[in-house]
Formats: C-alpha cells, structure tokens, sequence
C-alpha cells in the first residue's frame, strides 16, 4: 500500500507539473507523507482510516476543508505547515487515492515533543480559528463512530466484550448531543462553539529551527475547544486555561471536557478494526480504554 501510495503521489506531481526525482517517506501510519525530491513539495495521502472516511467524495471534501483552514491561516502571517503555492488549492486523485500538496519545511529532528508548550500553542490557535470565515460541519471526526460501532467485536488483549457494549449504551446517551448542535447547545448552552483543529493541535505540530509550526488539520470542524484538548488530563488542561485566560480567551468547560474525554475513546475505539494494518495504534487503545474504565459512565451524562 506505502509503495503504491508513493507511486501514485509522484505520477500526480508530475502530471502538475513538479519534477519528482526521489520521493522519499517521511511518515508512514495513517497516511503516507512524501517529499517529492527535489521539489519542495509534500504529498499526504491518507491509506489507512476508517472505511467511511476513505469513500471518495467524503474523503475530498475533508482534505479541501484542511487545505482551506491551513490557506486561510498562513495568509494571516501564523506559524503554520502551509498548502504548496506550485498546485491548485485542491485534492488530487491518483490511481485511487486522494491527496493533497504541501510546502516541505525542514523539521527539527533534535527537538522534543515540549505537550505544556504545545497546549499553550493550541490556546492561541483556538484565538487564530475563532474568526475563520468559512462554514464548517459539525463534529466530523465522529462522523464514522456509529456505523463501526455497530459491527464492532471484542478483541481479546485489546477490547472486552463488556467494553464493547460499555460503548455503545455511553454512544445512545451521547450520540444525539455529539451528532447535532442544536442538542449540544441544549444540554451545554454556555459552550464555545467555533472553528477547531479537530485532532489535538497540541500533539499535531512540527518543530522547525526557527518556528513551531501547526499542522495536520485534516480533521478540522466545528465544535467546542474542548475536543481539541480531549485525553490530555487535568494537569495539561490547567496550562490550556491559563494560556486562554491570557488571550482573554474562554476557559475549558469542566462537564464540556468530561464528555470530550468519553468521546474521544469512542472515536479510539472503532479504529480497532485498523489495528491488523497499523500495530502500533493497538498500545494507544489500550491505553485509553484502560483509563477509560473508571471513568463516570458517558461522562457523567449517563
């Protein structure tokens, strides 16, 4: 798949005019990102994400929404891993596979994930996204939990049968609320709602020698900051707060990030069925879903 991804990647950076010599991988999981050598372009081409999110149309869509935040966000002069100016704003498809095009910035491979600093950055990007103008739907990185976790089956060492159905009873309770914003506003009327990243900004970051840069924004929707923070734990959530209360931003809602914790297993949880195809997801599942089982039922919602 990572052979035919990168082949795909190079044969469509030709056909736009990029001369593609070495394509060499830079990250394999998820997706497969590529430098195509000697440009300074990177291919992302998602290869392993839940089957809903890999149907052509919704996958397209997605990847115009990221390409459009990160456009939107580099004009305004922000730090952040922006869209190649050598292509058109938009995804290409290639021998069955949907793309995008990138800028290439150099990481700093000596540089340490820093999570107190990073959570102060998605403070500020949470202040930068608050007034993007475009439409966003409404929680999309859920948009696969239903229809997987209806099929979904205990895998031993990984999930109990108990946990399965733990899932789905919390997933009747918060599925109206986490599908609709006018149920979410219902049960949360003093939440933010606004532009968020979508996949913990805090984590999706790449450091260059000169700057800290946001990046991956494919999961990019409308929601509450909380979803940006969720599974971080109190201590983190604490270094969010006082970053935002700097920006004269609101601060996390307590009940808000509960519920956002709980949702975010749910989301960890019907990528099980990837596991086969990326091992190293298996660690952090179980992780999660170990904590996960002394949490309050649907967080607290229940």
């Amino acid at each position: 798949m990572t052979e035919n991804a990168v082949r795909a990647a190079a044969t469509a950076a030709r056909s736009l005019g990029l001369t593609v010599t070495d394509p060499t991988v830079l990250y394999d999981a998820f997706s497969v990102v590529v430098h195509l050598k000697p440009s300074p372009v990177v291919a992302r081409v998602p290869i392993t994400l839940p089957d809903h999110l890999m149907e052509p149309d919704v996958a397209e869509r997605r990847q115009q929404r990221e390409l459009d935040v990160a456009a939107w966000i580099a004009e305004l002069g922000k730090p952040v891993v922006p869209p190649s100016p050598l292509v058109p704003l938009e995804p290409v498809r290639q021998d069955g596979f949907s793309m995008t095009f990138w800028e290439y910035v150099e990481q700093d491979m000596s540089a340490e994930i820093d999570y107190v600093a990073n959570t102060a950055r998605a403070a500020e990007l949470h202040a930068v996204l608050a007034d993007y103008p475009k439409d966003l739907p409404w929680m999309t990185p859920l948009l696969a939990v239903p229809s997987t976790l209806a099929d979904l089956e205990a895998v031993p060492g990984l999930l109990e049968q108990a946990d399965v159905d733990r899932a789905r009873a919390e997933w009747d309770v918060l599925g109206p609320l986490l599908t609709s914003r006018a149920e979410f506003e219902a049960v949360f009327p003093s939440a933010t709602i606004q532009a968020i990243h979508g996949d913990a900004p805090s984590y999706n970051v790449i450091p260059t020698a000169d700057a800290v840069l946001w990046s991956d924004f494919e999961d990019t929707t409308l929601g509450p900051p909380e979803w940006d923070m969720a599974g971080f734990g109190p201590e983190l959530v604490t270094v969010y707060n006082t970053a935002a209360a700097a920006l004269g931003r609101p601060l996390l809602d307590e009940r808000v990030q509960s519920v956002m914790d709980t949702a975010r297993v749910l989301q960890l949880i019907v990528c099980t069925p990837l596991v086969p195809r990326l091992p190293a997801l298996a660690d952090g599942i179980r992780m999660f879903v170990g904590q996960w089982r002394d949490t309050p039922f649907a967080g607290g919602l229940g």
